[in-house]
């Protein structure tokens, strides 16, 4: 009860209503279900209900999160957690160590890659049904602890025993970078967490001493985070004294964030990759590249996310997180979507720009707002929507082909793969002893396709007379080769090789040599914003 007047006197204040009538009447009411409703209630349970009702009534992005949903919700973002130190997958009931992460405490004591965990402490996990969430419960923990395993190695006769002391375990926000080739660099982030700034930092300092001119920064996919480090990232690549973006609202005057002399990329040609699903920080970065004509942003419209939340902890350690003001790029664009019809339909969008063939044909990105407004170069960008795009790239089709998303959606890939390295891992490991070597050398042959075509049958995932097998195989033989190499190495082979089949990455490479840069009127180091 305590836990929700706190938060309708928060409420109240915020809606400006009598906040003390609007306290009284929930308590009021509160005190009502404890003494006459016809049995107990559970008034903490009807307390969460009810806050998450009225924080739907008003935008998409105000949340309230229990003490425990917050924590998992913020772990991402805070750039590591507790625990042994694996990438794990379950497989026939069977929890495989896919990856051990290097310097963790699992790796410290020797559990290997395929490594089948049958036992935890006393607990036996394999062939019970075990789940993710188990997994969590058993290996996670605080730093210090220990927690006793025993797993199956091939080759090996009796279970090994191993002793484990849990420590932090980093959650990388880059998950892969390389040289595309001897000028051109790429780096895919996947989360504006806490350390996303260093560690792009640390990738462009890595592939600059390899001879990167030329930059490809992936945000595709990348829902955003931190506002704070869509600012850091931001002044990578632009020179002291340039704004970023900007926030205000009712309650917040306004706020500019603005560039400092740090960037170690503030030189040579920069093309960001978006599409659909890159949101908030993500578009933060894209807003003031485009704005300030310092790259190229390609791909298509973002998600839309134009709103600063802030969270503020209740009694019990639960957090309201509220959106407080707005956030502007540069040249004065706030690219938040309408949320007038309601939360659901807002989240229904991705579905809609399908639907009305936007994700294929760039004439069909609606112009919410028609308000002009200029680039740096004085290009016209808009706002009310999201980013769009310097450069549209339509979704590609070909993987809308049914067969093969049954196969992603049975786990087919992940499973065959997983199953193939772990049966295979030593051979496969002598074969191919570098990823040059893996690229250049492995192919899925008939006898590992056909073997794959059987898995997927037996998860009853089995082509229709719709489809033929030959349209759909370049598909199955890139995702397999791309999964067998992400197990045997790890995620930055995957995209290597996945990534041949991106029409946004193709679109990147060709950008730099087909005159792009100048027809957008894009310059590789930025210049003073114009008046």
């Amino acid at each position: 009860m305590k836990k929700l007047i706190l938060f309708t006197f928060f409420a109240a204040t915020m809606l400006g209503v009598n906040a003390q009538m609007y306290q009284q009447k929930m308590a009021t009411f509160l005190k009502l279900l404890d003494n006459y409703y016809v049995s107990d209630v559970n008034a903490d349970s009807l307390v969460d209900v009810g806050m998450k009702h009225i924080l739907k009534q008003l935008d998409p992005h105000s949340v309230y999160f229990t003490a425990d949903e917050y924590a998992k919700a913020n772990e991402p973002l805070e750039g590591n957690f507790e625990g042994v130190g694996i990438q794990f997958q379950i497989y026939e009931d069977t929890l495989i160590v896919v990856h051990v992460i290097d310097g963790g405490p699992s790796q410290k004591v020797g559990l290997l890659d395929g490594d089948k965990i049958i036992y935890v402490d006393t607990t036996l996990i394999a062939g019970v049904g075990i789940n993710n969430e188990d997994v969590f419960k058993y290996l996670k923990g605080k730093k210090g602890t220990k927690v006793t395993v025993k797993v199956l190695r091939y080759g090996e006769q009796e279970l090994l025993d191993f002793e484990i002391i849990r420590d932090k375990i980093p959650i990388y926000a880059v998950t892969a970078q390389y040289m595309v080739d001897d000028e051109i660099g790429y780096i895919k982030l996947s989360r504006f967490s806490a350390t996303a700034t260093e560690e792009v930092e640390a990738a462009i300092d890595s592939l600059k001493n390899k001879g990167m001119t030329k930059l490809i920064l992936d945000l595709t996919g990348n829902g955003g985070g931190y506002l704070s480090q869509a600012q850091a990232l931001s002044d990578l690549f632009l020179n002291d004294g340039k704004l970023i973006v900007y926030s205000e609202g009712k309650s917040q005057e306004r706020q500019d964030l603005v560039s400092t002399t740090e960037g170690n990329f503030q030189d040579g040609q920069l093309v960001v990759m978006i599409d659909q699903s890159s949101a908030s920080a993500s578009e933060i970065v894209s807003g003031a590249i485009q704005d300030w004509d310092r790259g190229l942003v390609i791909g298509r419209r973002s998600f839309g996310k134009g709103l600063v939340q802030k969270g503020y902890f209740l009694p019990d350690k639960s957090v309201v997180r509220l959106t407080m003001a707005h956030y502007y790029t540069p040249s004065g664009r706030n690219i938040q979507r309408s949320y007038e019809k309601g939360k659901d339909e807002y989240y229904e969008d991705i579905n809609e720009r399908y639907k009305s063939g936007e994700l294929f044909d760039a004439t069909k990105i609606p112009i919410k707002d028609s308000t002009k407004y200029y680039t740096n170069a004085k290009r016209v960008v808009y706002a009310g929507g999201g980013i769009i795009p310097d450069i549209f790239v339509p979704i590609d089709t070909t993987n809308s082909v049914k067969f093969y998303n049954k196969l992603i959606r049975t786990g087919s890939f992940n499973q065959f793969a997983l199953k193939y390295v772990n049966d295979n891992r030593n051979t496969l490991s002598d074969k191919y002893s570098t990823e040059e070597k893996y690229i250049d050398k492995f192919n899925i042959d008939k006898t590992l396709f056909d073997a794959f075509i059987d898995f997927a049958k037996e998860k009853k995932a089995t082509i229709d007379s719709t489809e033929t097998m030959e349209e759909v195989k370049p598909l199955i033989d890139l995702q397999l080769k791309a999964l067998i190499g992400q197990n045997l190495f790890n995620y930055n082979i995957y995209y290597k090789i996945i990534n041949i089949q991106d029409d946004i990455y193709r679109k990147a490479i060709e950008s730099f040599s087909n005159g792009a840069f100048k027809e957008h009127k894009i310059v590789s180091k930025d210049k003073p914003f114009r008046k």
